[in-house]
């Protein structure tokens, strides 16, 4: 009996434990982790203007 109280107690204690651990749905960004997607959004809009224009030419050019 006391051996499964103890079991009981230590299972719920992981249970409540692991839960309050587990608040936020994604880590906290710094603002150098802002700068970095803002630096990769910039890159992949450029990256997808300069498709753009190469099909623009493309289609210029036939």
């Amino acid at each position: 009996m006391k051996t499964r109280m103890l079991t009981l107690f230590a299972a719920a204690l992981f249970v409540m434990s692991t839960a309050a651990c587990h608040r936020r749905a994604r880590p906290a960004e710094g603002p150098m982790e802002r700068a970095g997607k803002k630096v990769d959004n910039a890159a992949h809009d450029t990256k997808e203007e300069a498709k753009d224009l190469k099909n623009d030419v493309k289609k210029d050019v036939k």
